[in-house]
């Protein structure tokens, strides 16, 4: 991953926090932000957080990882809905291949993503991992 160091820094809150759009004329939530809402094309939108819960949609297993991700091979990539019925894809963590079901119910945590040897970042984002009974 070849990212400046201070462009990482300006974007940690979307990295650590799941900040989504909601349109104040269709009421509906999406991921990621974007200048209008890609429903109804308004430009009447706000930055929420949205939540840190869903179920999983559907995911795909990456056998072939690219560079700089092959000590978390195989990476598991899901399409998750959460309860505002916004979509994320997001890998997923904590769970071996086998057990990951479609409709689990997932949470968001902080992981590592991956390491800049030469510059020395470690960079983080959110991931989701099956949620914990409680």
């Amino acid at each position: 991953m070849r990212l400046s160091t201070s462009r990482y820094w300006r974007e940690i809150p979307s990295h650590y926090r799941l900040i989504g759009l909601k349109c104040n004329t269709c009421n509906r939530y999406s991921y990621p932000p974007k200048p209008a809402c890609p429903y109804c094309g308004s430009r009447n939108v706000e930055r929420v957080e949205l939540p840190k819960e869903g179920k999983l949609l559907t995911y795909t297993v990456i056998y072939a990882t690219p560079e700089g991700f092959r000590d978390q091979s195989p990476l598991l990539i899901g399409l998750i809905e959460l309860p505002n019925g916004a979509k994320v894809i997001s890998q997923l963590t904590d769970v071996d291949v086998e057990d990951v079901k479609v409709g689990m119910k997932l949470e968001a945590v902080l992981r590592r993503v991956q390491v800049d040897r030469e510059e020395g970042l470690i960079y983080y984002a959110l991931k989701f991992r099956p949620k914990l009974k409680s």
